[in-house]
């Protein structure tokens, strides 16, 4: 049976075997409540347990963030692939006004319109394009959370290193791997934990299990 969670949000039993199987594989007890709730659902996205190891969080980031979030604040995302995989969260995509120039791609172009529309405190999700993330970084943006996911051989782990550098709230990752779907689990995973109770420890649609054995 189907089971219903925070927001009205129905809960597959096919997902809920899935956060079972991943917390039978890997024990993320010790991950405080958000940062739990973001790597479970990062790596449920993938079926990628290295996460656990390469996402970079701060969890009173992600406090101040999640209050951001569910207080209406925008979010922007870099490309369609990622407002796609947002489904309860209306989400700013600027990539088709855009237009490439002598040192600016489309993808940077985009974060420029994007921030002219919505100014700062938006919620930045970019799982594409590098570029699109290192625009960001020169812009007095003032986010409340920049969830930088890019992915690529080309620039995707030197932008991140990047923001991790720049001192701005964020999810990141080390390595050159992200996308679209892993950025986008990010930011649910901040829509779907419980609004009254941010600290708590609900983080996915299951309770924890203890690990199979080899």
């Amino acid at each position: 049976m189907s089971q219903v969670f925070p927001e009205g949000r129905v809960v597959h039993p096919i997902e809920q075997e899935s956060f079972r199987r991943l917390r039978a594989r890997l024990d993320t007890s010790h991950f405080p409540p958000l940062t739990r709730a973001v790597v479970e659902r990062v790596i449920h996205s993938a079926a990628d347990l290295e996460y656990a190891e390469d996402l970079v969080t701060d969890e009173g980031a992600l406090e101040k963030a999640h209050a951001a979030l569910h207080g209406g604040a925008p979010v922007v995302v870099d490309v369609e692939m990622v407002a796609a995989g947002i489904t309860r969260r209306e989400t700013v995509c600027r990539l088709k006004d855009a237009t490439s120039g002598p040192g600016l791609t489309r993808s940077a172009h985009a974060v420029r319109l994007a921030y002219e529309e919505v100014g700062p405190g938006a919620l930045w999700v970019i799982g594409c394009a590098p570029t699109a993330l290192e625009e960001l970084l020169t812009l007095d943006a003032d986010p409340a959370l920049v969830i930088g996911l890019p992915v690529g051989f080309v620039g995707a782990a030197e932008s991140k290193a990047a923001l991790r550098e720049s001192g701005l709230p964020a999810v990141s990752n080390i390595s050159e791997k992200g996308g679209s779907a892993v950025a986008a689990a990010a930011l649910n995973a901040l829509l779907y934990h419980p609004v009254s109770s941010p600290t708590t420890s609900f983080t996915s649609p299951v309770a924890p299990v203890s690990k199979e054995k080899s």
